[in-house]
């Protein structure tokens, strides 16, 4: 072989070289292209769905919020009918010694005031002396 045909031949070999990278290369490129597309797209489809399941937690928590606000306000009212109804029985067992202190005086002035009104009618009327010596002359 001559130093032309060996020349010849590395020319072609590395023709040939070059020509296989060069393809590799744009194969390589065209998939890195297409994965890098994949990619975006399930970055997107991950951002919507992270996006839904947001919305859709939010709408549970405004639904728990409106549960836990009405059954708060039941439970206010039905609390202040208790406290009134408590208040009222408390006074009354409070001042269960008033009320019943009351009610003897009042019976027992009524019985004084009758019994007083009875005995000044019985007695047979006398002078002023008999009265100032209480019926003793």
């Amino acid at each position: 072989m001559t130093a032309q045909s060996d020349n010849t031949k590395n020319s072609r070999t590395t023709r040939a070289r070059k020509t296989a990278t060069k393809q590799t290369a744009e194969k390589t490129s065209a998939a890195a292209n297409a994965a890098e597309s994949s990619l975006q797209d399930a970055e997107k489809a991950a951002a919507v769905s992270v996006r839904s399941a947001g919305e859709a937690t939010k709408r549970v928590g405004r639904a728990a919020a409106n549960g836990l606000q009405s059954g708060q306000q039941v439970v206010t009212a039905n609390a202040a009918k208790a406290a009134t109804a408590a208040t009222t029985a408390w006074t009354v067992v409070k001042e269960r010694k008033a009320i019943a202190a009351g009610a003897a005086a009042g019976v027992a002035g009524v019985a004084g005031a009758a019994f007083a009104i009875g005995r000044t009618t019985a007695k047979p009327p006398v002078g002023p002396l008999t009265r100032l010596a209480r019926g003793r002359i």
